[in-house]
């Protein structure tokens, strides 16, 4: 795809994405959308990439939210906003779910001030920096719509639910330290060291990690969010360790302990997840949830 909106470059392993609209403060609009499900998908499909960053161009603005003064973004002819593209279906919600279910860890280098789906977007990522004097807030209520991308989804589970209920229904900003406290955001540092802790972290975790351990562990966490007793993370770590043993990153990893140098592994995720990866199942958008298990079996 030829990326118009973002930027996208991969160094030391390590892909970074970059909204670059900064003279519509990194606005959203649905080029945007489009261009982040293709670079996310490229993420996924390139065995190179171990982490991924995600952070605004220069400025004081992360993402403003979405374009509202654009056709892209909002139909100014009918002044009806337009969150489905005229489908049935929120695209932000779709990008909320390839990252969701992505093999790889995604920081969020919230270099300034984001707000509505410049929040919303970064929720299924994994580690969130942000900038100390950087602003939040969620304003649909305020346009008198709901919040998107899944975040009804996530923002309960990361700060919990009467402060994302708070944070929802007034549509206020809140600073920074606010974000932090509340667990939206892991750390805060000055704006322009936002994307070198981001890199710096990435990069830590493409030396010295093997990419199914860090899939199989990701996936694990996220997708365990829900379980209903913790014999079910039991059953699947038990699974993954015995997948796992079997492998070649184990006595690499092990050696390079051993003799006190970095580790050279060798697994990819395209060719090296254990055959029961994944084990959950995704829900239809038309239709209801179906569990795994009472899934029609395979032919």
């Amino acid at each position: 795809m030829d990326y118009q909106q973002i930027l996208y470059a991969v160094e030391e392993n390590v892909a970074t994405i970059t909204l670059n609209r900064p003279e519509q403060r990194n606005t959203v609009t649905y080029r945007v959308l489009d261009e982040l499900i293709d670079a996310f998908t490229r993420v996924g499909a390139d065995d190179d990439v171990r982490a991924v960053v995600v952070t605004g161009s220069s400025g004081r603005f992360f993402s403003a939210g979405t374009d509202l003064s654009s056709g892209d973004g909002y139909d100014a002819s009918s002044t009806k906003f337009k969150p489905l593209r005229g489908g049935t279906r929120d695209v932000g919600g779709e990008l909320s779910l390839l990252i969701y279910d992505l093999p790889k860890p995604v920081i969020a280098a919230v270099n300034g001030t984001a707000v509505g789906i410049g929040i919303t977007m970064i929720l299924p990522m994994d580690v969130r920096i942000a900038a100390d004097d950087a602003r939040f807030g969620l304003p649909f209520t305020r346009r008198g719509i709901v919040p998107e991308s899944c975040a009804s989804f996530f923002l309960p589970r990361i700060v919990g639910i009467s402060r994302a209920v708070e944070w929802a229904v007034t549509g206020r900003i809140f600073p920074a330290a606010e974000a932090l406290d509340a667990g939206l955001v892991h750390q805060l540092v000055p704006a322009a060291d936002v994307l070198p802790r981001a890199r710096e972290i990435a990069i830590e975790i493409a030396r010295n990690t093997s990419a199914v351990s860090v899939a199989l562990t990701r996936q694990l966490m996220w997708k365990l969010l829900d379980a209903d007793h913790p014999v079910e993370a039991n059953r699947l770590e038990s699974q993954a360790l015995l997948a796992l043993g079997q492998l070649a990153d184990v006595g690499e990893g092990v050696a390079a302990f051993r003799e006190k140098r970095p580790p050279a592994f060798t697994l990819r995720t395209n060719r090296d997840l254990p055959t029961f990866y994944p084990w959950w199942t995704t829900p239809s958008f038309d239709g209801p949830p179906v569990a795994k298990e009472d899934a029609e079996p395979e032919p």
